[in-house]
């Protein structure tokens, strides 16, 4: 249940993210609103995972599938250049995300 949690917080990550984009910067106003909503589950959700779990595992993982969710869907969705680097990066966030997951699981 706390993983369902922690996924939870983390899709409406990416949802906010995603929607700040097609906010085209305060234009459009529902996806403007969205971002704030999405913001706020996000943060909620996030605060009651912190009950079960450390803050630099949840942060990390958090932040770490959060960058790459949003960067597959800029890559998939706004047509965003994939380049080395760009792959390298992503590539490098999974295995830090891996590694302290790993590390979490070995503490317990």
């Amino acid at each position: 249940m706390k993983w369902l949690i922690l996924a939870l917080g983390i899709a409406a990550e990416i949802a906010s993210v995603t929607c700040m984009k097609l906010a085209e910067g305060f234009s459009k106003w529902i996806p403007s609103v969205l971002t704030f909503v999405f913001m706020g589950i996000g943060v909620a959700v996030m605060i009651y995972a912190l009950k079960h779990f450390d803050l630099s595992f949840a942060y990390t993982v958090w932040a770490g599938l959060g960058i790459l969710c949003v960067a597959v869907i800029g890559i998939l969705f706004f047509k965003e250049p994939v380049t080395a680097l760009k792959i390298v990066s992503i590539v490098l966030v999974v295995i830090g995300v891996t590694g302290l997951n790993i590390g979490e699981v070995i503490r317990h």
